[in-house]
């Protein structure tokens, strides 16, 4: 089971945190670590933690890590419903795959046919390579160097 502190220190790395929103590359509302507003607006518990439903005037470190961690949960939950094999995973490789949902969300990272393939049959060294021959290794550089050899490792790689 992935640690949620540790999930939450590799997406601060990969996402940084801005407080303020802002549009990310593909354009789309965003706050604090990697929150699309547009893909996952507020629940009604975060908006009854927060206090407000509007946060065009920022919000706080606090509230950005408490939005990370219900993200992070939802995100674990996708991949567990739409990945069959998510379960069988070492932590690692598991972490994987939650950045990546995290990242493209889960259709996103679904349209990944082939390193998905290899990965449930254990080819893991394929699996990095098809990564890494994506536009979205392209897009990320670093992020997915990182990921490409953590999957390909098992050990996450800084």
């Amino acid at each position: 089971m992935i640690d949620e502190f540790e999930a939450i220190q590799r997406l601060s790395l990969h996402e940084g945190i801005r407080l303020q929103p802002y549009r990310c590359p593909r354009g789309f509302l965003t706050i604090g670590i990697g929150r699309n507003l547009e893909a996952n607006p507020l629940s009604r518990e975060e908006i009854k933690v927060l206090g407000r439903r509007d946060l065009s005037s920022g919000i706080t470190r606090q509230e950005a890590f408490f939005l990370l961690r219900g993200d992070i949960r939802r995100t674990i939950n996708y991949c567990r419903k739409k990945i069959s094999f998510f379960d069988k995973l070492d932590d690692e490789r598991q972490y994987v795959l939650v950045d990546m949902a995290f990242n493209l969300g889960i259709g996103g990272l679904l349209k990944f046919q082939k390193m998905l393939y290899f990965i449930g049959s254990g080819n893991y060294r394929q699996a990095a390579t098809e990564m890494l021959s994506s536009s979205y290794a392209r897009q990320v550089k670093l992020r997915a160097e990182r990921l490409a050899q953590t999957l390909h490792s098992g050990k996450w790689h800084l």
